[in-house]
């Protein structure tokens, strides 16, 4: 199913809830209320300055390119329970602490891919440091000098995944109801830590890819819920914040780090449920 197809069929199971359901204004967000959702995100990046520092060499590269990486679209790969978590994701469990107001925790799993080509020309970026003794053409110092990033000088990639592990505090409203669908709004604060799996071949090295704690990250959130027999939900989500990882592993030598910051955002759809624990409420 294409995405305007599923855009279609949403709007018109809603169009339909819509004038076969009864109209309601009480608040449906009760303390003591669960919810949960999973689904999938499109991410951008602002350019980043990358800085590589270990034993034999310090270099920074100024304002590099990045995008986020979409997994093809079949049923296996974004339905299958052995491969969820292939195409980025997003997951979140949160509890209302308030009549409203929700705490809840979740993972977004974000791709960040250096783009060594740009329109099928190699990237070129300003480069400033020194490289020594690594054996390769890129020995030198540099300032203010301009580079191709080339794939036998770095490849990088935060692709399994930009990792975004973090709690939010949002508040639902609902802006127009009936008795079995509500259409509300949300917005809401972040801050969490990123967990990288970075895949980096950096000049001669051999390629590492390991979990790493590297930084992290704040954001701010507005979404659109569509709510279906006072349950189950579909949500659209935007996403936007400020990621900072001063502690990078990219090779298998502990000396050997890198430095980027950068803003991001992110577009997403998500399908969940909300439940009703306390046996007082009757709404």
């Amino acid at each position: 199913m294409t995405r305007q197809h599923l855009l279609l069929t949403i709007i018109a199971l809603s169009i339909n809830f819509i004038f076969l359901s009864q109209r309601v204004t009480d608040n449906p967000y009760k303390k003591g209320d669960f919810f949960a959702y999973w689904g999938w995100n499109r991410a951008a990046y602002t350019t980043s300055d990358i800085r590589f520092h270990g034993s034999d060499y310090d270099f920074t590269l100024q304002d590099v390119v990045a995008k986020d990486r979409q997994s093809p679209f079949n049923f296996r790969t974004y339905f299958s329970p052995t491969r969820l978590t292939i195409p980025q994701y997003n997951f979140r469990i949160g509890y209302f602490i308030t009549d409203h107001y929700s705490i809840s925790l979740g993972a977004d799993h974000m791709k960040y891919v250096l783009q060594n080509y740009i329109d099928d020309k190699l990237q070129n970026v300003e480069i400033n440091g020194q490289i020594q003794n690594s054996g390769t053409a890129y020995d030198g110092n540099y300032a203010h000098d301009t580079i191709s990033l080339a794939p036998d000088f770095l490849l990088f990639e935060h692709t399994d995944g930009l990792n975004y592990e973090n709690v939010e505090l949002r508040r639902f409203d609902v802006l127009f109801g009936r008795k079995n669908f509500t259409f509300s709004a949300t917005e809401g604060i972040g801050v969490g830590v990123l967990v990288p799996r970075t895949n980096t071949t950096l000049l001669k090295n051999a390629r590492y890819d390991e979990f790493h704690l590297a930084g992290f990250g704040t954001g701010m959130v507005v979404a659109l819920n569509m709510t279906y027999f006072k349950h189950f939900f579909i949500q659209s989500e935007w996403k936007g914040g400020f990621i900072n990882m001063p502690d990078i592993r990219t090779t298998m030598h502990k000396e050997d780090r890198a430095t980027q910051h950068f803003w991001f955002s992110q577009y997403n759809i998500v399908f969940g449920a909300r439940f009703h624990f306390n046996k007082k409420q009757t709404n």
